[in-house]
């Protein structure tokens, strides 16, 4: 088991009894939303950089390698270092695109 910065206060047995049913409904509106996406027939659904952050982050889920809300964040967080000339709209879309940086 791996150890953690914060230990948590409750034992295993009673995460999973207080947040089984809560992360249960999270995981089926990730089906349903690809569901959703497959359905609409649209290529582009799988070239969006959003599609891409999203299935990266669902692949660091599945990877068993801890700590995986660290690395997600960093999937959908924008890396650069130098201040923008003016305010886009980036954050509102809910990923970093690499493409806009190419400009």
């Amino acid at each position: 088991m791996t150890q953690s910065a914060i230990p948590s206060p409750k034992k295993g047995r009673q995460l999973i009894d207080e947040y089984f049913i809560e992360t249960r409904h999270r995981v089926i509106e990730i089906a349903a939303y690809l569901d959703r996406l497959d359905r609409s027939g649209d290529p582009a659904t799988t070239s969006d950089f959003r599609s891409g952050a999203l299935r990266e982050a669902l692949a660091v889920l599945c990877d068993g390698s801890y700590p995986r809300v660290d690395r997600i964040q960093m999937i959908f967080s924008d890396p650069t270092t130098e201040p923008r000339a003016e305010l886009d709209q980036k954050a509102a879309k809910g990923a970093f695109d690499p493409e806009q940086e190419k400009g």
